[in-house]
């Protein structure tokens, strides 16, 4: 199984942008720790904390229909239906990791797949 970095998303409402093209149809990333860390020293954090999932999302929404560019203006112009949707896709996608593991038996060689859930929630996708 290979290991998912990137998920798609579709947005309940969509972004507008100036030329009144709707734009629902994306794909985010999974965050790396610099994606979280770097933003903590931006101005507009330090002043807002809120300000930080703006910022996030736009290093981590790699596309949103045919946008060259998703930086923080398209995320504080989203409807609130849609940043309630993508902050909750980014906790989704980040806070948790596969449960299960496949591997070969060293005795046996026969393929396992082993639950490594280990604080015992379900986790669907």
């Amino acid at each position: 199984m290979a290991f998912q970095t990137i998920f798609e998303f579709t947005l309940p409402r969509g972004y507008i942008d100036k030329k009144g093209n709707l734009h629902k149809i994306g794909k985010m990333r999974l965050a790396t720790a610099s994606d979280e860390i770097a933003p903590l020293r931006d101005p507009r954090v330090v002043q807002n904390p809120n300000y930080l999932t703006i910022i996030l999302l736009s290093k981590v929404i790699t596309e949103l229909g045919d946008l060259e560019n998703i930086d923080t203006s398209v995320i504080e112009n989203l409807f609130t239906a849609d940043l309630g949707y993508l902050q909750e896709l980014y906790n989704r996608i980040n806070q948790y990791a596969d449960a299960s593991i496949d591997f070969k038996c060293p005795h046996c060689e026969k393929d396992i797949e082993v639950d490594m859930n280990f604080l015992g929630e379900n986790i669907n996708w």
